[in-house]
């Protein structure tokens, strides 16, 4: 059984999932007049003990275009490669966390 730890990154990398999918909607809409910014508030749905889908929130206090969008697009490119730098480290702690257990396995034979 994995420990608490791996329930943790569990839970980070489903957020990052979730927030990966939010940027590139956000990036897909660029020019959909009207279209307002989405995100998640990352720390609060990782604190959340409910571990349900999180929610997404408009973003506040983005320049608006004259049509109404919000999305810029220097903005959504700097998450992604956010994004993909925190599951690339929450990977690597997950398999750490998995060779830790396979370990245990192979010295309990």
């Amino acid at each position: 059984m994995l420990g608490p730890i791996a329930g943790q990154l569990e839970r980070y990398m489903d957020l990052l999932s979730a927030r990966q999918k939010l940027v590139a909607s956000n990036i897909a809409n660029a020019d959909t007049p009207g279209y307002r910014t989405q995100d998640i508030d990352f720390q609060s749905e990782f604190l959340n003990a409910t571990g349900g889908a999180p929610r997404a929130t408009e973003v506040p206090d983005l320049p608006v275009q004259n049509d109404g969008n919000n999305v810029s697009l220097d903005r959504e490119a700097r998450l992604l490669a956010e994004n993909a730098l925190r599951f690339q480290v929450a990977s690597q702690l997950m398999k750490s966390e998995l060779r830790v257990v396979r370990s245990a396995i192979q010295e309990g034979k």
